[in-house]
């Protein structure tokens, strides 16, 4: 199906067109007839499937059908890189259209805080916002959402997880109860049923594959002990096999560390976490789209909302706690049907981890043998359980002290 099938206003095509858009994905092909006839809509999709111009573009073909200038649509996102993105993207699309759209999250100095009051002051036409920051500027009284027609959640389960949902409950009432609301989740547990049962009037359900990676993935794992980690990644980055990397760590003070290692050894490397200024973080971000970096070091925010071309490895250091978020890690490479490699590190405490991610994809994915150099891992057992820590239970002990 082509996007001249969905009879779209002409000059929104140009902008379709010049982005090399050709062929339109199966959420874009389920989802953009039902926003274009005002319905509301629940989509569970994967990450790289499309999603953002699934509700981008029948949404700027609706505001450019209508008369009035307003706010007229809200996007709430999880993470500033997400808020940006699809800032980019509406960007992009409307090149050929007088729409305008702005980001608005935390984490910014005094001058764009200010640039972002003004401009929501004048009537952004589209608003990407983090709830956090959109409440700051609710309680200031500084936007007026009294002529909103569309309100949008992407990456809705990311949001709860992250603690969003009384943000999001007070943001809608906020809102005017008579538009148009669009949900859309990686993944569908019981939390966000009952969010989108408050806050959507009888939504068409749409799902897209979820929770399999892409077929261009090609997954491996090591079985390595921590002491063994470090000179493995070594030896993978400096096998020029690879020109555009993501290392994931399980957390900022390990992307602090493998960073450090990578630098005394003299690889390209740059780390990405929440302890950066945004003007640092935006600086890497363009770099590494550049090619200017080879590799980025960072923590799940890299995992939701960057859309960088070309990445052909996703590195895991950490098995990452929970199966959804492999799936959004390794969906950064073999994006737009492209493809890409997805290595693992398992230590013999997260083989449980790793145990319930093949269970997920239904697939048991290949172990590759270590080389030689760094003697042998620890063997794979797939039913090893989760560690307990029962209070005490794992403590050292000592002998009392002498008096």
């Amino acid at each position: 199906m082509t996007f001249d099938d969905f009879k779209l206003e002409y000059d929104l095509l140009d902008g379709i067109d010049a982005m090399g858009y050709t062929k339109a994905t199966p959420i874009q092909e389920q989802a953009i007839p039902r926003i274009l006839n005002n319905e509301d809509l629940i989509a569970c999709a994967q990450t790289g499937t499309g999603k953002t111009a699934a509700f981008v573009l029948p949404i700027l073909n609706k505001i450019i059908t209508s008369e009035t200038k307003h706010i007229n649509t809200l996007v709430l996102v999880p993470t500033r890189e997400l808020a940006q993105q699809i800032d980019q993207q509406i960007e992009a699309m409307a090149y050929y259209i007088d729409v305008c759209s702005i980001a608005v999250y935390g984490g910014s100095d005094g001058i764009t805080w200010e640039q972002q009051k003004r401009a929501l002051k004048k009537g952004a036409d589209i608003v990407i916002a983090t709830p956090g920051r959109l409440i700051a500027l609710l309680n200031m009284g500084a936007i007026d959402f009294g002529q909103l027609q569309h309100l949008v959640l992407d990456e809705a389960d990311r949001m709860l997880d992250m603690g969003f949902v009384e943000d999001i409950e007070r943001i809608v009432s906020e809102l005017p109860q008579e538009r148009q609301t669009l949900l859309f989740s990686a993944t569908m547990p019981p939390k966000i049923r009952s969010l989108a049962g408050k806050i959507l009037n009888n939504p068409v359900q749409i799902s897209i594959a979820i929770s399999k990676p892409a077929a261009g993935i090609v997954q491996q794992a090591y079985l390595a002990h921590d002491s063994q980690k470090d000179a493995l990644l070594k030896g993978i980055l400096n096998s020029g096999t690879f020109k555009s990397i993501i290392i994931f760590c399980s957390t900022k003070d390990k992307v602090k560390v493998v960073h450090h290692m990578l630098q005394k050894a003299k690889i390209d490397a740059k780390p990405f976490h929440s302890d950066l200024k945004q003007e640092e973080r935006e600086e890497i971000m363009q770099q590494f789209k550049n090619q200017k970096i080879t590799a980025l070091v960072g923590t799940d925010v890299l995992s939701r909302g960057i859309d960088v071309t070309g990445i052909d490895l996703v590195l895991n250091y950490d098995v990452p706690p929970d199966p959804e978020d492999y799936i959004h890690r390794i969906g950064r490479t073999a994006r737009a049907e492209t493809t890409g490699t997805a290595i693992t590190f398992i230590n013999e405490k997260d083989m449980y981890r790793f145990a319930a991610i093949e269970k997920m994809i239904e697939r048991e994915l290949p172990k590759l043998a270590l080389p030689e150099s760094l003697g042998e891992g620890p063997i794979y057992n797939p039913l090893a359980k989760k560690p307990s820590f029962k209070p005490g239970g794992n403590r050292k002990k000592f002998p009392p002290r002498n008096k």
